[in-house]
């Protein structure tokens, strides 16, 4: 297959889509082509919004394309957008390929609505911070699928979870594909398959868009390396006790020997994130200094939260995120302190991955405080210590966001770069799954 071909056609963006405008374009394309494109509710968001996917393409393998699993990562939504209209204007694509494809433009339309404040500026990382919303983890759809094994249980699964489910166990895909991404790392994967051949593709699909390959820490301390800036996928039962979350898409695409994908990709390009030179520092030093400053934003944050508790009122998403987040951030860093041999230069790539961490968590959820406060606020709640707090973590925002920028090298990268390299990881892994389906 031509994957370059696919990911040449792939038009300029200069925004995300609202929630509102995913609907319409579902609506117009299925209205345009009702002979190719078969668009259906498949369950229901927990404050009552539609979940749909479009279904096109001619089979015999099935592939389950999931928009949205993090809603302030909406790459996917634009990527799902971009296949299924290449999928309606390419029949050997649709036809040839083997694949009927089941695609959701978005899984946390709730989750969605609520970071689209800065889904119009997408280059702007003041905004992104300003408007940012991340559920708390037990509310995330990507990490609430049941878990039955004895050393940790879950079954909280959400009505969106669910509807993902019994898609999957409907169509028992052959390849399913979750759409993520993050802010400044550099491009990296995730495979349910020990696959080195097919990292390496995946690999050269983000440089050959001129995005850098992340060299820098892994986002999960025990993830294990495949190749450069790919990783075996975790499962929940790995991950389960430490996040309080239940398991993975990953997990329930295993239920169906189906091959599992995660593109993460960055909206702001850092070159220094692929860079291997050694400096003068230890890799330990780095990531206590990265643990240090992590530690110190939760203390900083629960001070302030237990401040302001007894006034608060609303019980916005925003409190529980940070109520989270709060609660249960140190446990999970505490997985570097063990982390394995660090007793060596750090290289640029890892000294720059640990701050940017650390700038990346403070604005994300002084930002989310923020809003939490504002919503007392605009309910009326005007409390001197309400006011004292907002006042007070608004300049530490900007003091952050200030620090931040000094010692940032990044540039935004086109959205059309992000949406290419998540088609073309598409196209590659589903002929991967299918010759393994073949095999």
């Amino acid at each position: 297959m031509d994957v370059a071909h696919h990911m040449s056609r792939v038009p300029d963006y200069t925004a995300f889509p609202t929630v509102d405008q995913m609907h319409a374009e579902l609506d117009d394309l299925a209205a345009a082509h009702p002979d190719l494109v078969r668009l259906r509710r498949i369950g229901t968001s927990r404050l009552g919004e539609p979940l749909r996917a479009a279904t096109i393409g001619a089979g015999p393998h099935d592939a389950v394309i999931i928009g949205g699993p993090h809603p302030n990562e909406p790459i996917g939504s634009l990527t799902v957008s971009t296949l299924l209209r290449q999928l309606v204007e390419d029949a050997a694509l649709r036809e040839d390929f083997g694949f009927r494809w089941h695609l959701i433009p978005c899984v946390d339309p709730d989750g969605a609505r609520l970071n689209e404040g800065w889904y119009s500026r997408p280059s702007d990382r003041r905004a992104y911070a300003e408007h940012f919303y991340r559920p708390a983890e037990a509310d995330q759809v990507e990490w609430t699928f049941p878990l039955t094994g004895e050393d940790h249980f879950f079954d909280r699964t959400l009505p969106e979870t669910e509807a993902l489910m019994r898609l999957m166990d409907e169509v028992k895909p052959a390849f399913v594909y979750s759409l993520h991404n993050g802010e400044l790392q550099g491009a990296f994967y995730y495979l349910s398959k020990d696959d080195p051949a097919l990292a390496a593709r995946l690999a050269a699909v983000a440089t050959a868009e001129g995005l850098p390959l992340h060299m820098g820490p892994p986002e999960v301390p025990s993830a294990v390396p495949i190749g450069p800036a790919a990783y075996v996928t975790p499962r929940g039962a790995e991950l389960a006790a430490v996040y309080g979350i239940g398991g993975g898409s990953v997990d329930y695409a295993d239920r169906f020997g189906a091959l599992h994908l995660i593109t993460e990709l960055p909206y702001w390009a850092d070159p220094r994130v692929a860079d291997q030179t050694p400096t003068d520092q230890e890799y330990g030093d780095a990531i206590q200094a990265g643990l240090a400053a992590q530690r110190a934003l939760i203390a900083e944050l629960a001070q302030s939260l237990a401040s302001v508790r007894a006034d608060l009122t609303v019980h916005s998403p925003f409190r529980r995120a940070l109520e989270d987040f709060v609660g249960s951030h140190d446990e999970f860093i505490g997985e570097w302190e063990s982390f394995p041999g660090t007793d060596r230069p750090a290289t640029v790539a890892e000294v720059v991955g640990n701050r940017q961490i650390v700038h990346s968590i403070r604005l994300r959820y002084c930002g989310t405080y923020l809003r939490m406060l504002d919503a007392e606020l605009g309910a009326g709640n005007q409390t001197p210590a309400i006011r004292t707090e907002r006042a007070r973590f608004g300049a530490r925002f900007d003091e952050w966001f200030a620090e931040a920028e000094a010692e940032a090298m990044a540039t935004p990268i086109p959205l059309r770069s992000l949406v290419a390299v998540q088609l073309g990881a598409a196209l590659l892994a589903a002929e991967s799954a299918k010759r393994a389906d073949l095999s």
